[in-house]
Order: C-alpha cells, then sequence, then structure tokens
C-alpha cells in the first residue's frame, strides 16, 4: 500500500470510528502476542472498538479499501492467531469490556468480547453461579479471544471447552453486517449451528462482537489433592487410574520435574523437592469431599508426597503450582509451548516419547497437562542469542517441535487441542485433517470473506 493509499484509509477511519492510532508504540504491540511470534513489519493502524458501530465502520472501510483485519483482544493467544504485519488493519476489541447481562434465573451470561475471563466468573460468583471455562491465563485472557480459539483450560475435563458455554454470538461480518447466531436458551436447532462454526474460528470467518454464555451454578465445595511422584511413569500411572476407576475430576494437571524447578526459581517454592512429577487433582460439587477421598486413594498409591486441601483456601494454594508455570517459563529465556493432545490412554507414551525427543535433539523441554483429557503442553525454552530471528526457534528446537507435532498425529491426537493453529501451526494442518477439508474450509471462508480480508494467513 502507497503512502498516499494509506492517509486516504486513515482519513476514512478516523470520519468512521471512535478512535483511531497511528504511533510506532501501539503498532509494536500489535504485531506480537504471548507465543513470542512477531509478524514482519508493522501494520497500518489500530481501531481501538469501543461499540459494535465501530467494528462495522472498520470493517466497511476495510472493505472499501480491500486492506486485510486482524482482530486482537488481550493479546494473549499462543499460536500468533493475532499478529498483525505490513499492510493490515488492527480491530482492537479490548476496550467493549461491558458485562451487558447476567441473569441468575436463566443462568445466562451477555458479555463484550473484551471482557476478561476471570472477572465475569467473579461476577457470576456474586450470584452463586460461575464461568466455568477456566484457561490457565484467566486473569489476563479475553471472551473473544477464548471464543475464537476455543479455549480450553484446566476444568476441561468436567466441564469442556468454551464451546460449551457459547449459547450464542453476535458476529461482524467482513462487509460490515451484524449477524446474531444461537439463541438463550438452552436447547435450540434451528437451522444451521452458526454459532459452533464461528468458535474457534481465530476470526478468519468474523469478529465477535458479543457472546451469550452460559453459566453453572457455583460447586458449594471445591477440594483438592496434590500428589508428588519418583517417576514421571508412576505420576502417568496415577491418572489413568482415575479415569478407570470413574471418578469424575473437576481438574486433573501434570507437572514434570523441569516445570517444577522453574516455579521454584520463580516463586522460592520448593515443589522439585517432592519428585520428578506433581499431579493434582481437584472435585467440587456436593460430593466433592467423597470425591476427593477416592481420588486421594488412588493417587496416593505411589506417591512421594500427597496433601489434600481441607477448604477452599488450602485447595487454591495446591493449584497455583500449576497457574506459576507458564510466567515461571517466560522467566527463563525464549520459549515456545505446543499444545498437543492424544487420547488419555496414551498419556505416558507421550510424555515418554516427548522426553525422549528433547534428549535426541539436546533441547530443554518443560512438560506439563491438563491429564484430564489427554492435552499436553510441552514446552520448549532456550537461551535467547543475538543471532536469533525474532519469532523463530532454532535449528534443533525447530526439529524437536516438529517431531514432537508428528508424534500427536502418530498417537491418533491432534496438533492443538485449545490454543488454535493460528500462523505457527498452519503446516501442521492438512497433514491432521486432510486436504479435502482443507479444502472445504477454503470455501466456506470464501462464501463469509469473499475478498479474503479477515485475518489472512491464519488457520487454514
Amino acid at each position: 500500500m502507497t503512502t498516499e493509499s494509506q492517509l486516504s484509509l486513515v482519513d476514512d477511519l478516523d470520519a468512521s470510528v471512535s478512535e483511531v492510532v497511528t504511533d510506532e508504540l501501539s503498532l509494536l504491540a500489535a504485531s506480537t502476542d504471548r507465543s513470542g511470534s512477531v509478524a514482519a513489519g508493522l501494520p497500518l493502524a489500530v481501531v481501538r472498538a469501543h461499540s459494535v458501530e465501530d467494528v462495522q465502520a472498520a470493517m466497511r472501510v476495510a472493505s472499501a479499501h480491500r486492506v486485510p483485519v486482524v482482530p486482537r483482544g488481550a493479546g494473549t493467544g499462543l499460536a500468533g492467531g493475532a499478529v498483525a504485519g505490513t499492510g493490515h488493519l488492527v480491530v482492537d476489541l479490548s476496550a467493549m469490556d461491558r458485562i451487558l447481562e447476567l441473569d441468575p434465573v436463566d443462568e445466562v451470561a451477555v458479555v463484550e468480547p473484551g471482557v476478561l475471563n476471570a472477572r465475569l466468573d467473579a461476577a457470576a460468583a456474586e450470584v452463586g453461579l460461575r464461568y466455568a471455562p477456566d484457561p490457565a491465563s484467566a486473569a489476563i485472557c479475553s471472551i473473544g479471544g477464548n471464543v475464537a480459539t476455543n479455549a480450553g483450560g484446566l476444568r476441561c475435563v468436567k466441564y469442556g471447552v468454551t464451546r460449551e458455554a457459547v449459547l450464542g454470538l453476535d458476529v461482524v461480518l467482513a462487509d460490515g453486517t451484524l449477524i446474531h447466531t444461537g439463541r438463550r436458551t438452552m436447547k435450540g436447532v434451528a437451522g444451521l449451528d452458526l454459532t459452533a462454526l464461528f468458535v474457534g474460528s481465530e476470526g478468519t470467518l468474523g469478529i465477535v462482537v458479543g457472546a451469550t454464555l452460559r453459566l453453572k451454578p457455583r460447586p458449594v465445595s471445591t477440594l483438592t489433592a496434590s500428589a508428588a511422584y519418583a517417576s514421571v511413569a508412576a505420576a502417568a500411572r496415577a491418572c489413568a487410574e482415575i479415569a478407570a476407576a470413574r471418578r469424575l475430576p473437576s481438574m486433573l494437571e501434570f507437572i514434570d520435574r523441569r516445570c517444577l524447578e522453574a516455579v521454584d526459581r520463580f516463586a522460592g517454592t520448593s515443589y522439585s523437592e517432592r519428585g520428578d512429577a506433581l499431579v493434582i487433582a481437584q472435585a467440587d460439587g456436593p460430593a466433592a469431599a467423597t470425591e476427593i477421598e477416592a481420588i486421594a486413594a488412588i493417587v496416593g498409591k505411589e506417591a512421594t508426597w500427597i496433601e489434600q486441601g481441607v477448604d477452599e483456601e488450602s485447595s487454591d494454594r495446591l493449584v497455583e503450582a500449576r497457574r506459576q508455570v507458564l510466567p515461571a517459563i517466560e522467566a527463563e529465556g525464549s520459549w515456545f509451548i505446543e499444545d498437543i493432545c492424544v487420547p488419555r490412554s496414551r498419556l505416558a507414551e507421550a510424555v515418554d516419547r516427548i522426553s525422549e525427543i528433547s534428549q535426541r535433539h539436546g533441547v530443554r523441554t518443560y512438560t506439563l497437562a491438563h491429564a484430564g483429557d489427554g492435552n499436553l503442553h510441552p514446552v520448549i525454552g532456550w537461551n535467547p542469542s543475538p543471532d536469533d530471528v525474532p519469532g523463530v526457534m532454532p535449528p534443533a528446537e525447530t526439529l524437536a517441535g516438529d517431531e514432537i507435532f508428528a508424534l500427536a498425529i502418530e498417537l491418533g491426537g491432534t496438533t492443538t487441542g485449545e490454543h488454535g493453529v493460528g500462523r505457527l501451526k498452519r503446516k501442521w494442518l492438512e497433514p491432521e485433517i486432510g486436504a479435502d477439508s482443507i479444502d472445504l474450509q477454503h470455501r466456506i471462508k470464501a462464501a463469509l470473506d469473499p475478498l479474503g480480508i479477515l485475518n489472512p494467513g491464519v488457520g487454514f
């Protein structure tokens, strides 16, 4: 785009939306996200949307100028899905952060996309409810981003991922048209399920500007058991036994020694002294005490250390180690987090083979997992070097990462359980889902975004 046409675009935006920024700091911020991915060049401008009308107007201007648009929320994504570069216009939704309605009878919330996950959960708690999806980044990630990536989290084993909580959406299409999908009732099968189509579409089909969400009764009790093990294999066996015993934890997390050592260095704790792996299990609801006792009996069989939370405060303390893992790894240098998911029966095999891949390539890998649903997060870390290319892993780390993705597919799993494909995993999509499926997705996108301006280069 020439300077003259860029000025024309900004002039049209200034006349149409509440706020447009073009300062270098704002543009730099929009060119990366928490994944560490960095776009080539800087975007043209950032529209800070304050209303649905702002988003509609921005899309009409972008369509008229045929300018690619990158929707963006809190910027906490881990797959490079909201990274804007040369020639892009950013639509920043973070200022649209109102909870519009919270109905304690129908157990429904209506929110704007910039509302933070934890803030919605806290508001629901005031009327005895909860927003169940619980990413580890709940305190800083937004609902719009959760919907765009179909985010998961720590409570998925019992409550499911974001899709299970979304009843309806307000979506601005590429030409500025506003549509409403779904409904606020618990049931409804009129027409195609467009809500499910947009959930997880990573901003490639439309921009989510509102969400109607299902809330759940807040558990009367939530209790936790945490156990350490002398080996990763013993920890994996404990997780498998919980499933085999037909227990239903609301959380079941696995953390390896390298993660624990990072948390110890970061927070001054001593988790790694307890063993080579840590399992954190949680149960909630009226039968939480009975359930956690049964789970504790299972995880305690081979444990080198075990502790149960006797109340919610002590339970929260036991879970804190899990929430500190990613900040602790971030503090240690450069990193790339994978997001594979395998059948639960193959979790132990996946952990063992990730360790073998890491050792063979001589790379540093931290492994944690939502063990209850087989979703592993192997995090590849390395010491930054002046020769590093921003957003690109060094060669050995790249080879190890590719082998881990291939492993997920080999074991009957997926290359992304909850973070999305973004820009970082595109080459692995076709090997997983096949060329015919990719072609169908392109045709769906062409129907909704004929100019191809919505988040190009993301996903399929």
